[in-house]
């Protein structure tokens, strides 16, 4: 049977990682969560830095996985088009299947949601403003319905990029420089 990568894409406190951990445990997946390696790494700090490189080296990780025949969670919010084409592009030359899940809620609720997880575990957050939230949720590329159901074939890669390889190099760089 071959192994399926589950990509997880929203805006923050909408339920990602909630999911992924079900995922990890109903379909054995090897859960890689953003968030848990750079609060691990760096404590209260989030250095910009540091996240796609971050980023890139959970993708690698979750690549071979899927190479050995693991289903894999990828569990951050892949806000574009172009990262999720680049992780299906990726999955399908591993012959692995993608399972995108899309996670959406209210302002209010995703504000809700972010007091009660700032006020009951601090320590795998950090603070986010109404202005930040406002702007990330105008950033985001929406996943369409065939991105949702794998039937709109992957984009070809932007300008200037004869691979999604090469896109994926460039995005998610191998080291801080």
């Amino acid at each position: 049977m071959e192994p399926t990568l589950f990509l997880t894409v929203g805006l923050p406190c909408t339920g990602k990682t909630t999911a992924a951990r079900l995922i990890e445990i109903e379909q054995k997946a090897l859960r890689l969560t953003k968030d848990e390696w750079v609060k691990a790494l760096y404590g209260h700090e989030n250095p910009p830095s540091a996240q796609d490189v971050i980023e890139g080296r959970l993708i690698q990780i979750g690549l071979r996985a899927l190479e050995l025949g693991t289903n894999v969670v990828i569990d951050y919010g892949l806000w574009s088009r172009d990262e999720r084409s680049a992780l299906r592009q990726a999955a399908a030359d591993l012959g692995a299947t993608v399972e995108l899940r899309y996670f959406e809620l209210t302002p209010a609720e995703q504000r809700r949601r972010l007091d009660q997880r700032q006020a009951e575990a601090p320590h795998t957050t950090w603070p986010m403003s109404d202005e930040e939230l406002a702007a990330w949720a105008a950033a985001i590329d929406i996943p369409t319905p065939g991105e949702l159901d794998g039937s709109e074939p992957i984009d070809d890669p932007p300008a200037g990029f004869a691979t999604w390889d090469e896109w994926r190099s460039h995005r998610w760089p191998p080291s801080v420089s």
